[in-house]
């Protein structure tokens, strides 16, 4: 213990004290217990693959001496980690707010001035640099988990002050004020306790973070009244708790701490008026009498015993600031699969492929010599060296040989390269040399989309479980702790957060060539020409990539005088086609009106001359032969014009249809 604490400062815990410790740490060894049979020696040969690192364990026969190491798994999680961190990030803005408040005084939000406070603060708080890190323990262990911590840090900014008294002088120096800063630590699974019985943290009794913290802040914490001053001692070392595995690890001034977040008994934390009414709800000694009256706290526990923090919990909504998501989702249990433990059985396969190549040339390419002991020197001492000479009794033809053992085969390699092939498709990963899928490599263009679009998806259920399960919880506890906390900032409000992040960079790409391909076919006439450009510079990844859009949506916007005089042009257009129309209407209505009177006037032409032929044959009445003569021949005039005037009628009637249309 630290000297600046002295023994008579120590606080002496109370019974309750001594309870609860002891019902917490009694749980989480239990659950420890748990984790470390099942997932805690996974965990670490998954690092050691990861970082490259060999280990006795980790050989695939008893004769391996080859340590060498693939790595297949690390470009897959390297890859992935890549991946996702772009479709969260690779858009700049990686979460918006939807005004969710239903504003009875007829007072808005405004939404934009929180969300840009919000990014402004996690920028400070490199929140960032914490999620890419849970994203990589993800992909290593299977679940990324991590802790909001809420603190108040000094803020300090260069200022100039007026020197009293003197003018045209001031003074340069510094501005001080506190600043409300939440911050997301990073957690290892290695470091993170749970409740077996659980499914997710929400239906979880409990969960605990234990890790080795430097005494010094434990000892700050103390003196600020963080923490209960108690003796803290010397806690024994334990490699299992170490963030990562190390030849030698530290282990001075350190103190093993675990932060208990979950559900206590209320009687450990205040003594209940009703005490003896909870006690005889249940037997003393039944089960359910540990679990009656459970309430959310907070419970800090050094060295395994010292109790330095007990409190329910403080935040105004109640919440557990540890949020927890599967890279991989496995139904029934918090523990996730990530993109090691898909790539395990491949990895052993390769690394045991590749050592046995290794150990058979290393038997192919240095030297070995069967020789005659009973003809050597005595003492002598064998070693190949350039220049080196050797004593022999006799012929050395017959007394040294060198011992072959053949070339090395290929089958080997080959099978490795199949093996990471199968790696790959595994993981759902692109290495450099191409596309594993189960569409064949020459199946052109249909083919490789098929298989993006598989990549794809799986990128996308691993973004939909860190989205629903992590991103979000976290923006929503974030601007919790900042109204809490920072209530002039952030004005107590209830708003709705959304993640924007899509799409990584190989949906992207993928995206932007099935735009050029649509491009390519519409032609660059087509009407949407401007909605596929404006497609194109969303998914790309140019800084100006708004100036861009914003220029193009400019540019897609007419010119008011051009729409003015295209306006006038256009009615001038319709005016003129109108006038050309009642043109056309006026003169065919002309020609059907003539139409009709040569019709009428061709009608009345027979009858006329049928009148004129019986005047005719009236005449001369006395010669009753030349009269029927007379009659015969007006007879057959009168047929010939009828036939005449009908022809001359088809054919008006024709004339007149054909003006009409």
């Amino acid at each position: 213990m630290d000297d600046n604490l002295e023994q008579s400062q120590y606080d002496e815990p109370t019974e309750s004290d001594k309870e609860l410790t002891e019902w917490v740490v009694s749980h989480t060894d239990k659950w420890r217990d748990y984790r470390d049979q099942n997932y805690l020696s996974d965990w670490q040969e998954y690092e050691r693959i990861f970082r490259g690192q060999w280990a006795a364990e980790d050989s695939t026969r008893s004769s391996e001496r080859s340590r060498i190491i693939s790595p297949a798994t690390q470009q897959a999680i390297e890859t992935r980690h890549a991946e996702i961190m772009e479709a969260i990030f690779g858009q700049g803005e990686w979460f918006d707010i939807e005004d969710d408040l239903k504003d009875v005084n007829g007072t808005a939000l405004d939404v934009e001035q929180i969300k840009a406070q919000l990014m402004e603060d996690f920028n400070r708080d490199k929140i960032k640099k914490a999620v890419d890190q849970i994203e990589l323990m993800a992909e290593i262990y299977g679940t990324g988990i991590g802790e909001i911590a809420v603190k108040t840090e000094k803020e300090y900014a260069p200022a100039t002050q007026a020197i009293p008294g003197v003018q045209g002088q001031a003074a340069i120096g510094v501005t001080e004020k506190d600043r409300i800063s939440v911050k997301l630590v990073p957690v290892n699974p290695k470091n993170f306790l749970v409740d077996p019985n659980a499914t997710s943290l929400d239906d979880a009794m409990g969960c605990a973070i234990e890790k080795f913290v430097s005494v010094h802040k434990i000892v700050e914490g103390m003196e600020k009244g963080i923490y209960r001053k108690v003796d803290l001692g010397i806690d024994a070392p334990d490699d299992d708790l170490e963030v990562t595995e190390e030849v030698v690890n530290y282990q001075d001034g350190r103190v093993r701490m675990l932060t208990y977040y979950g559900l206590v008994p209320r009687e450990y934390l205040e003594q209940l008026e009703n005490e003896e009414e909870v006690a005889d709800l249940f037997p003393e000694d039944s089960l359910a009498d540990d679990y009656c009256e459970l309430v959310e706290a907070i419970i800090v526990i050094a060295n395994g015993g010292k109790l330095l923090k007990a409190e329910a919990n403080p935040y105004m909504m109640k919440d557990r600031p540890v949020m927890l998501y599967q890279d991989d989702t496995v139904p029934g249990r918090v523990w996730g699969r990530g993109t090691a433990e898909k790539a395990y059985n491949m990895q052993k396969a390769i690394d045991g492929s590749l050592r046995m190549d290794s150990d058979a040339r290393a038997l192919t390419a240095v030297p070995m010599m069967a020789m005659d002991a009973t003809r050597l020197p005595r003492g002598a001492k064998f070693e190949v060296k350039p220049g080196k000479a050797f004593l022999t009794n006799g012929d050395p033809n017959q007394i040294m040989m060198p011992l072959r053992f053949g070339t090395p085969d290929n089958s080997s390699v080959m099978a490795s390269q199949n093996y990471e092939r199968l790696l790959l498709q595994a993981t759902g990963t692109v290495d450099s040399a191409g596309m594993p899928s189960a569409a064949p490599r020459d199946a052109g263009a249909g083919g490789m989309s098929m298989a993006m679009a598989g990549i794809i998806k799986k990128y996308k259920r691993t973004l939909t479980n860190f989205q629903e399960d992590f991103l979000i919880p976290f923006i929503n506890k974030a601007a919790w702790r900042y109204m809490q906390f920072d209530p002039e900032r952030y004005p107590s409000a209830d708003v709705k957060f959304m993640p924007t992040a899509t799409l990584g960079i190989l949906a992207r790409e993928f995206e932007q060539q099935q735009f050029i391909a649509l491009l390519q076919t519409l032609g660059p006439d087509t009407p949407v020409l401007p909605l596929i450009l404006k497609g194109i510079l969303g998914n790309s990844s140019l800084s100006n990539r708004n100036e861009l859009i914003a220029a193009l949506d400019k540019m897609s916007q007419p010119n008011p005088e051009q729409q003015q005089q295209a306006q006038m042009q256009q009615q001038a257009a319709m005016a003129k086609l109108q006038a050309d129309l009642a043109l056309l209407q006026a003169q065919t209505q002309k020609t059907s009106a003539e139409a009709q009177q040569t019709m009428v006037e061709t009608q009345l032409m027979p009858e006329e001359l049928r009148v004129k032929v019986v005047q005719a044959a009236a005449t001369n009445l006395d010669q009753d032969a030349d009269f029927a003569k007379r009659m015969k021949l007006a007879d057959l005039m009168l047929k010939e014009k009828d036939i005449d005037s009908n022809e001359r009628i088809s054919m008006m009637q024709m004339q007149a249809k054909t003006k009409a249309t």
